[in-house]
């Protein structure tokens, strides 16, 4: 419209207000006022917190297995784990019966490989084709 009016100074393109410095300066004022209200909150929270898991009574003679129901938690996992494993160990590379009355025997897992690698693997004769 500018260019239509020759009485109006031409403009300078770009533009020539300035920013409301004060509106910038009253948002930042609300956002650290926000910031710092909440972290007051959180701190006054945890305090809170902090103190009603300080009032709760201990109890200690009761056995803890009277107090929860089935299933309950190991109490020694890991040495229960290595337990397990050894007993694993044992089987994997140990001799032993699996069926006495038919001959079954159980070799170690090493030797087993041996055996299979010499002998190869049991297959069935292919089928002719058509």
């Amino acid at each position: 419209m500018a260019e239509n009016n020759p009485h109006l100074p031409p403009e300078p393109g770009y533009e020539t207000g300035d920013v409301n410095v004060w509106a910038v300066g009253k948002f930042a004022i609300a956002l650290i006022a926000i910031v710092a209200l909440s972290l007051g909150l959180l701190v006054g929270l945890f305090k809170y917190f902090q103190t009603r898991d300080q009032v709760k009574p201990v109890v200690e003679t009761q056995n803890p297995n009277q107090l929860f129901p089935e299933p309950r938690l190991q109490r020694t996992p890991i040495p229960d784990l290595k337990t397990v494993h050894a007993e694993e160990d044992r089987i994997l590379n140990g001799y032993g019966w699996v069926d006495p009355q038919r001959g079954v025997v159980r070799i170690p897992i090493d030797v087993a490989i041996d055996v299979l690698a010499r002998k190869g693997l049991p297959s069935r004769p292919e089928a002719p084709r058509q």
